[in-house]
């Protein structure tokens, strides 16, 4: 179990645990498609139903002519079911003006209720002789299949719920055969039941199919079954019957693969269905111009143009007859134009299909998106998420509606679109928890060492942070109190004073930094270390840094000021603080290091450390600020510049011109510090010309002049080096550059 846990945390710690939940979701996802419940079948035919509202099937031929047993037929002959000479009557005449094929969108499951022989047994009041007459005639029936064997006609029968009685095995059925892997009876839907014509009526036919359709579990009619099985035999519908009997095709041939079956074949057709021998039937609008009444065919007023020639089917739009369907584009079908649907499809090239291979694609594309989405979402900011998403939304629909509009393929988008949506939500959520807690991550980093405008920018905008490390120019500062040691010792009997003190001077201090937009780096003991220009951009860091450092000075004034009164009026000892602070400007390589445990947000480079050479140089040259040359040239125009040395620092390689900060930009126009600038240019011009004498005039009028005291280290210092010079003089060579002997 332990080594459970400790895989999971290098997993996520590796490849996220975002990224591990979404590619489980992947395969949840992909579950849920394989069991395909019904939300998601319904979800998928929406869709589809969308597609064929927005792109019907445009009607280039109209073969097949509905003769409707409609309201006005009814009102004139009558209710259904009709005397069979009636419809023989329609058959005779529907022949004669060239009809193709006849199919019958109605079954005759019984004798006819006004044969002649049921008449004559139902009359009470007929005498023998008419009774005898009566028997003698021939059966409606047989006058309707009499009529059926000078045409051409395609019976309907119907599946039933259940087994209503044994079906006559001498009755022909059409001829089936399965070409395939798989047999076509593993796939087909069955009806327990079977309902046929009388026998008269069926044994002359040229053919028999079932007109029975499914509806969907939302009641619409999509697909109809092509090939069906019936009280255990294999049969085709009503429509397909008619094309084999139109074609000539003596046997139908069922396609199949290992998904089952994926089309139906007959002489010059293949019919694709799905793999349960449905076509997805390719719906037109509906068309009132196929129809024509049957009572105008019986009474020969109908257009010979809408018989000759053409696929008649035979069937109702009457509202009592009760066979009105919902399509995907009406709501008020008659069930018999839905044959004449599946027929025109077919005869104009005009279907749809959904490819057995469609699952296939349809999780392969789901597969490919996710992974992608995986991969990349992490790295993706919230505009480039959204624009991310809402282009593979895009490409999903295209490509599905590409194919349905190119090459009327049913490719499914819904599932993809699920999955992949459901990846996202999970990122953003994942993004979203991320994010609060980085911020209360970096709202607890860096209260204590920024100001809280900067710590609250920071937090709305963590990307800013990049964690790790990068490189970047920075200003560094390292501030150090002189002369620490002593006044710690002043305070061994009173070690909590000796923190009330460190308190009482780096509060001031810390907040002086805060103030211009620095990051406190670390407390040393007594020293700081801050930079500049991290974690936020800072265009002005330089200037920045040198306004906290003589705000530095300043703020110490005060807290000494505090403390000489305090030592004042408590008779004691007044030891002043003071602080030397190095400043430099240059790359260093920024972000939090440490270990897994314990980290700290800070900065490395060989700018860092000549940072802290510096300030170990305060006390040499008796100036409280030093600064690089990138620092000075940057804040020239600022700051009172005063240039100190050409020094070569241990690990460098090139010697740095190095300068104090006496003050701002009111000290830099006084004329007692422009004196002293021009004492100082000359001395170290002398200097580095080796005009000994000439350094030393220098230093000695500088001696003379007002505020002489702030240099006096610096012209003591020089006067040393001049010394050693003299008697050891510097190489041939020698560009004024000297090596620091201390940090």
């Amino acid at each position: 179990m332990k080594r459970l846990r400790i895989l999971r945390r290098w997993f996520a710690r590796k490849f996220g645990l975002a990224r591990l939940m979404c590619l489980a979701l992947l395969v949840i996802f992909a579950g849920i498609r394989l069991w395909d419940p019904p939300p998601v079948q319904e979800l998928r035919l929406r869709t589809f139903d969308m597609f064929q509202l927005i792109d019907p099937r445009h009607k280039t031929v109209r073969p097949v002519t509905i003769v409707d047993i409609d309201d006005k037929s009814l009102a004139r002959l009558g209710q259904w079911p009709w005397s069979r000479t009636r419809i023989a009557d329609l058959i005779a005449n529907l022949t004669n003006n060239g009809a193709v094929v006849i199919g019958f969108d109605v079954v005759f499951s019984e004798p006819d209720r006004l044969n002649p022989d049921l008449v004559a047994n139902q009359m009470r009041y007929l005498d023998d002789a008419t009774r005898a007459r009566l028997r003698e005639l021939p059966s409606n029936d047989q006058i309707l299949s009499e009529a059926i064997k000078r045409s051409r006609v395609v019976l309907g029968e119907t599946g039933q719920p259940a087994i209503g009685s044994e079906i006559d095995k001498t009755l022909p059925f059409t001829g089936v055969a399965t070409v395939g892997e798989e047999n076509a009876e593993n796939f087909l839907f069955e009806f327990p039941g079977l309902l046929r014509n009388v026998p008269i009526i069926e044994n002359v036919a040229a053919g028999r199919g079932l007109f029975t359709i499914r509806t969907e579990r939302d009641g619409l009619i999509r697909r109809v079954p092509m090939i069906m099985r019936a009280q255990g035999h294999i049969m085709p519908s009503l429509s397909l019957e008619i094309l084999r009997v139109v074609t000539g095709t003596p046997t139908l041939l069922v396609r199949t693969d290992k998904t089952g079956v994926r089309a139906v074949r007959l002489k010059g057709v293949e019919i694709p269905t799905d793999k349960n021998g449905q076509l997805w039937v390719h719906y037109a609008r509906q068309d009132s111009s196929i129809y024509v009444s049957a009572v105008d065919v019986l009474d020969n007023t109908a257009p010979p143009s809408k018989i000759a020639g053409k696929l008649i089917l035979i069937g109702t739009s009457a509202v009592g007859l009760n066979d009105l369907k919902t399509t995907p584009v009406s709501s008020n079908m008659p069930g018999v134009e839905i044959h004449a649907q599946v027929l025109e499809s077919v005869l104009s090239g005009a279907v749809i299909s959904q490819p057995n291979y469609a699952l296939g694609v349809e999780l392969l594309a789901a597969l490919i998106i996710g992974i992608l989405v995986i991969i990349f979402t992490p790295n993706l900011g919230p505009v480039r998420l959204v624009l991310a998403g809402a282009t593979f939304a895009a490409i999903l629909v295209g490509v599905s509606w590409f194919f349905y509009a190119q090459y009327r393929y049913l490719i499914d988008f819904t599932y993809p679109l699920l999955s992949t949506t459901a990846i996202y939500l999970t990122f953003i959520f994942a993004s979203f928890v991320r994010e609060q807690r980085q911020r209360v991550q970096i709202r607890g980093m860096f209260a204590q060492y920024m100001s809280p405008e900067l710590v609250e920018q920071l937090a709305q905008a963590p990307e800013k942070l990049k964690l790790g490390g990068e490189e970047r120019e920075m200003t560094i500062m390292f501030s150090d109190v002189r002369g620490f040691t002593s006044i710690s010792e002043s305070f061994k009997r009173d070690p909590q004073g000796l923190i009330t003190l460190m308190n009482r001077f780096l509060t001031p201090l810390t907040n002086v930094i805060r103030a211009n937009r620095g990051t406190i780096d670390k407390y040393m003991g007594d020293a700081i270390m801050a930079f500049w220009n991290a974690p936020l951009d800072d265009k002005a860091h330089e200037v920045n840094a040198c306004e906290a450092a003589v705000g530095m000075l300043e703020k110490l004034d005060e807290v000494n000021k505090e403390r000489q009164q305090e030592a004042t009026d408590g008779g004691h000892v007044f030891i002043p603080l003071n602080v030397g602070i190095g400043l430099n400007t240059g790359i260093g390589v920024v972000g939090n290091m440490g270990s897994d445990q314990k980290f700290n947000y800070s900065v490395l480079g060989d700018s860092v450390n000549l940072a802290s050479r510096l300030e170990g140089q305060t006390k040499e040259y008796g100036f409280p600020i030093i600064v690089g040359s990138r620092t000075a040239l940057a804040v020239k125009d600022k700051f009172a510049i005063l240039e100190l040395d050409f020094i070569m620092v241990k690990g460098k390689s090139e010697p740095e011109v190095i300068y104090a900060i006496a003050g701002r930009d009111d000290v830099m126009h006084s004329g007692a510090f422009q004196r002293l600038r021009n004492i100082t240019i000359e001395m170290l011009g002398c200097y580095r010309s080796r005009n000994w004498q000439g350094a030393l005039d220098a230093i000695e009028r500088g001696r003379r002049s007002e505020d002489a005291d702030t240099l006096e280290k610096l012209f003591g210092l020089y006067e040393a080096r001049i010394k050693d010079f003299k008697i050891d003089p510097p190489p041939e060579g020698w560009n004024g550059a000297y090596a620091l002997l201390t940090k």
